[in-house]
């Protein structure tokens, strides 16, 4: 039989159907109010073990539907439960406080549950040996960190090992001492020892594993396989199998593929079954392996000898009615606000009655689009940001990607011709500010005029756009003069871009920072963080290390779209100067810690703030690190989850995670961050090339440095000690 999950009474509820298909499925549970994740068979078929969204782990009895709860995750789901062979135990691991795991096992015949490893350290995913001798897991054990270049600190990768738990005092070794001495087996399939183990394979569920629970945490073996980034642990019948994947990136991919590897207790070696995985699955007789690679389904011996065999999915299809999809979508949304809300009174409103009020919309619907507006409502009626939904099957049109110049283009109505007004400088050494009219060779200056686009001529009557259609993805030839005439035209050849976004954004924050510079005769410097995510951050590593020993330092957060990255920021510009270092051969004085801003901090904050950009201000406030000018955030910092795409591949993001100050209280949501310093950007200020909120910075900043001057100190006298 196959076990799953469906709501088709309208909630998460187990089945069970004849993997044949050959009878309709059985529902087994019945009033649940809660999503359910992934029934587990016990290896007799006797009972199914599953979790739900609020960390429950259950125990469902097939025959008499008898639900028994067996533990209780405090902070997520719990998700790693395995059966062991026989059936007798269910192992897991819990979280603690702390954030590290724990493995228990749960033992059925008497209901207890006993921890088996320490909550000093983090270890999860158990898996059982199928002999019943061994209990596998992963636990990050390498203490040894990568340090970084840009500063003295530390980060944990590539911690990860596998280890073993030996059930009983008289199991043996996993990988007992090698000998290359000759040994003759004289024990025959008929012996002793033969009978005995099927005899014990044979035993009752309950005892056919025996657990020695005293002293468990200290018969722990790790096995010989290099430490990473492993997940996804399983055991076969002479090898365990498990992923590794590589360290995780902000704005990049990773350098390390994920792979699909397994140790072999034989060969005492490490091999890899599957490249650029993203999965696998075992079955009980641990024969065969099926992993997911490349899109590309493989059934592998899990022996790891022969050749795979590609499983087909091309036959695969499915009959839809999009209306019926649309009925369970909103109902799936609702479900999951239900579910998940970060508060679970609503706010106060009444749920239920909103389902029911918005429901009957759906008569109405008529396309996806519909239906997200619909459901955008209804989430609309809770009163908090980032109540998201999107997507879903349908597609927009495909617009032709037009080659940008990274200009600027002005009409010159009297000569009928176009001109680089503008040229955006970027900074070519970076690819995601290339600029292609700055880019070496390329021959091109602010009031050139463009005559032509390979080599078609382009008056002032036509629209330059329309000649850099369908050219995105090639060098494009353009036809420059100093003048409006052909006659000392040159050619250049470019390689456009498809987005001037961010030499936009470039030229805008660069020119503040000149502004700073210029105006606080370099003593002042200034940097911009966009968001609180891969482009945030590295604006912020890009500028912040540069210049740590100005006297002061603008963070503008305006404009900000939020992420999560707003504490390490916070944790950088908290450090305080706690001393000085002086070397013989250095003539620059050193600071402790290694790298520390010492100097006057100001935040920039405006309307556009939003989420952690929301939060950072309000942080740095609490911080004391200086103060917040501009204008009141936007005030949404209910953080959000993405549970899985919805059943056409649309998705909805729930508010799950609140904001709180250090006493506990709500702060922020609804309302925003208040400056401390009111300042408005006013449109005929900015219209005009001015920006007031960064002006009344400079003022601010210059006045907190002259009030107090936070210069290092220099080199003191040598000391003598000579009595």
């Amino acid at each position: 039989q196959v076990a799953f999950v469906s709501d088709a009474d309208g909630e998460d509820e187990i089945y069970v159907m004849p993997q044949d298909g050959s009878e309709a499925p059985t529902q087994l549970t019945d009033g649940g109010e809660a999503m359910r994740y992934a029934p587990a068979w016990s290896p007799d078929g006797a009972r199914i073990a599953f979790s739900d969204k609020d960390g429950k782990l259950f125990l469902l009895e097939i025959e008499s539907r008898e639900l028994t709860e067996i533990a209780d995750q405090a902070n997520g789901q719990l998700q790693d439960y395995s059966w062991s062979p026989k059936g007798g135990y269910l192992s897991f691991s819990l979280t603690d406080a702390t954030g590290f795991s724990s493995i228990y096992i749960w033992r059925r015949a008497d209901a207890t549950l006993h921890q088996v490893t320490s909550d000093l350290f983090h270890e999860w995913n158990p898996a059982w040996d199928p002999a019943g001798e061994y209990l596998y897991y992963l636990s990050d054990r390498s203490f040894a960190p990568q340090l970084g270049s840009f500063e003295w600190n530390y980060l944990v990768d590539r911690e990860t090992g596998i280890y073993a738990l030996a059930l009983r005092p008289d199991v043996p070794h996993p990988l007992p001492p090698e000998s290359d001495e000759v040994t003759i087996d004289v024990t025959s399939d008929e012996s002793e020892g033969g009978e005995a183990a099927d005899d014990a394979d044979a035993g009752d569920e309950e005892t056919a594993i025996e657990i020695e629970f005293e002293g468990l945490d200290r018969r722990v073996v790790r096995l010989p396989v290099a430490f990473d980034n492993y997940v996804g642990l399983s055991a076969g019948n002479d090898r365990v199998f498990f992923i590794r994947t590589g360290a995780q990136f902000y704005g990049r991919g990773g350098d390390v593929p994920t792979e699909v590897q397994t140790f072999s207790f034989a060969d005492r070696d490490t091999e890899t079954l599957a490249g650029n995985a993203f999965g696998y699955a075992l079955p009980w007789d641990r024969e065969k392996i099926l992993t997911i690679s490349g899109w590309r389904y493989q059934l592998h011996n899990a022996s790891g000898q022969g050749e795979p065999q590609t499983i087909s999915t091309s036959g695969l299809m499915v009959d839809r009615v999009p209306a019926q999809e649309w009925e369970q979508i909103f109902d799936e949304v609702w479900r999951r606000y239900r579910d998940f809300f970060y508060v679970d009174n609503m706010h106060g409103y009444d749920w239920e009655a909103l389902r029911d009020q918005y429901r009957p919309w759906l008569e109405h619907v008529a396309h996806r689009s519909d239906l997200n507006y619909v459901i955008g409502e209804m989430i609309a009626e809770l009163n908090v940001g980032h109540a998201y939904i999107a997507g879903g099957d349908w597609m927009s049109p495909e617009r032709p990607d037009v080659a940008l110049l990274g200009s600027e283009l002005e009409l010159d109505r009297s000569a009928g011709r176009y001109r680089l007004a503008t040229i955006f400088p970027g900074h070519n050494e970076e690819p995601r500010y290339r600029a292609p009219l700055t880019e070496v060779g390329v021959n091109a200056g602010e009031g050139d005029y463009l005559l032509a686009i390979d080599g078609e001529t382009l008056d002032g009557a036509d629209n330059p756009y329309r000649l850099l259609r369908h050219k995105a993805d090639r060098p494009v030839r353009l036809t420059l003069s100093d003048t409006a005439s052909f006659d000392d035209a040159r050619e250049v050849v470019v390689q456009p871009v498809t987005s001037e976004v961010n030499l936009r954004y470039l030229a805008r924050v660069t020119a503040n920072r000149d502004k700073v510079t210029e105006a606080t005769d370099g003593r002042v410097g200034y940097l911009h963080v966009p968001d609180m995510g891969a482009n945030g951050i590295q604006e912020f590593i890009k500028y912040f290390y540069g210049q740590i020993r100005k006297d002061g330092l603008i963070i503008d957060v305006r404009g900000n779209g939020g992420g999560n990255v707003s504490a390490m920021l916070i944790e950088r510009l908290s450090r305080e100067l706690l001393g000085t270092r002086f070397s013989r051969t250095e003539d620059d004085v050193g600071t402790y810690p290694t790298t520390v801003f010492a100097g006057h901090l100001v935040a920039l904050l405006d309307e556009d703030s939003a989420s952690d950009g929301d939060i950072f201000p309000y942080r740095f406030k609490k911080a004391g690190l200086g103060p917040l000018i501009g204008k009141r955030s936007w005030g949404g910092v209910v953080g959000i989850t993405n549970r899985g795409p919805l059943i056409d591949g649309g998705t909805v993001n729930v508010p799950e995670f609140g904001t709180n100050d250090s006493d506990g209280s709500w702060v922020i949501e609804g309302y925003g961050v208040e400056p401390d310093i009111e300042v408005e950007n006013d449109p005929k200020s900015v219209i005009a090339g001015q920006d007031p909120q960064l002006e009344r910075a400079i003022e601010e900043i210059e006045r907190m440095i002259r009030d107090e001057p936070r210069t290092l100190p220099t080199r003191p006298a040598p000391p003598v000690k000579t009595p």
